[in-house]
């Protein structure tokens, strides 16, 4: 897992628990954004590997702006009904090889309404009280209205292999007396927390709001469009996928083995996000089944760092599950993953040895690259006592 602080984040801790997705009104493609008092759902998904049933409660805790728990409110100002609610819609699997139950709650519920914005982490917790995932989401509380544009002429270079983020903020209603204190802001790209950029200083102050413009902090790196593929029958190949087999016990696919990519080459992609889904295209939460998936990248060695296959959906706590090891017999990079079948977007990158993530030399960064960028304001009243999310934006960067 690829830690920071910015940015919502799941980790699963369970080795029998696969496929966890947060999602908000059904948008797999945007953070889990929900706005305060109104029609906006959150459902949170995962399947247990078992027939059995098992006894599953959700803890919700309201965190601040880095996400570390607010510990100066109570449970009582930002939940509405009861906290450690148990799971009970669920479902097994029909006709998979491999078993599984597929849990789901949505939030809000009968039993639980959030009442205040800000930061949030759910907690997923078994019978014995061990926790099994975490799931992490916002809400918002539109304040303050917030611009955002990306460029691709950036201080550094023109049309070559970064983009910078100018961003403007009006305080609209709310009273700022000092803004280094009330207002925390976050910008990820593709909702990211390796390269966040948090807490920028502003280039122009007034009394009305701030603006970063022409601001060195806020230049990402383009790197590249994210690599894809697709599972939606068990007995052929689809979109990215060379062949189909069964060993006996699993289904396995094979991805056409990926090769360096030292020019930029537009493909449409999600940017890291996956979907469930088979060819039926009918309950597909309970009637995908989960297969092998053998990564193959044809790079010389690096030297340093460890190369991982990252995308939203890389959710173990351990990265050493998404590790790729290198063959010097053929000069590739390998990896095998049980996935549930779906789409699924994900890019290579470099785990450097001092823990920072870097684009490793078989992708490549190029200006035209099509990226998501997100803008986070949290804000904390005179005298208030945590975070509230009062402005959100997201843009997509498109040449």
């Amino acid at each position: 897992m690829l830690c920071g602080t910015a940015g919502a984040k799941n980790i699963i801790y369970s080795p029998t628990v696969k496929s966890l997705q947060t999602v908000v009104n059904k948008d797999w493609l945007s953070p889990p954004v929900m706005r305060l008092n109104s029609g906006d759902v959150l459902n949170i998904g995962f399947d247990e590997l078992s027939h059995e049933y098992k006894r599953f409660t959700y803890h919700i805790d309201h965190c601040e702006a880095d996400w570390s728990l607010s510990e100066e409110i109570f449970e009582s100002d930002y939940l509405s009904g009861f906290n450690d609610n148990p799971i009970e819609d669920y479902q097994n699997s029909i006709n998979t090889t491999v078993l599984y139950t597929h849990y789901t709650l949505t939030i809000p519920n009968e039993r639980c309404r959030l009442k205040m914005s800000g930061n949030y982490r759910l907690t997923v917790n078994d019978e014995e009280g061990e926790r099994i995932l975490t799931a992490e989401f916002m809400v918002l509380e539109p304040l303050v209205n917030v611009g955002l544009e990306v460029s691709a002429n950036t201080d550094i270079d023109i049309n070559r292999s970064h983009q910078q983020v100018s961003m403007s903020l009006n305080y609209g209603s709310i009273n700022i007396t000092n803004h280094n204190e009330q207002i925390y802001t976050v910008v990820t790209q593709n909702d990211r927390r390796d390269n966040a950029k948090t807490n920028i200083k502003p280039n122009f102050i007034s009394n009305k709001g701030l603006k970063w413009s022409h601001n060195r902090s806020y230049i990402f790196e383009a790197g590249n469009e994210y690599r894809k593929f697709e599972i939606l029958a068990l007995s052929h190949p689809t979109m990215g996928i060379d062949r189909m087999s069964w060993d006996g016990h699993y289904y396995n696919a094979y991805p056409f083995v990926a090769e360096p990519r030292l020019n930029y080459i537009y493909d449409v992609d999600a940017n890291g996000a996956f979907y469930i889904r088979n060819s039926d295209n009918i309950e597909n939460d309970y009637t995908s089944d989960y297969v092998f998936v053998h990564y193959k990248l044809k790079s010389p060695l690096i030297p340093q760092g460890k190369l991982l296959i990252d995308g939203q959906w890389t959710t173990d706590e351990q990265t050493d599950n998404y590790t790729m090891t290198y063959d010097g017999t053929d000069n590739t990079y390998n990896a095998i993953i049980m996935q549930k079948q779906g789409y699924y977007s994900y890019r290579y990158t470099l785990l450097n040895d001092n823990g920072t993530t870097s684009i490793p030399p078989t992708e490549g960064s190029f200006y035209q690259t099509e990226n998501r960028y997100q803008a986070y304001i949290y804000y904390k009243d005179t005298g208030g006592r945590t975070w509230r999310l009062v402005g959100y934006r997201q843009i997509e960067f498109k040449p």
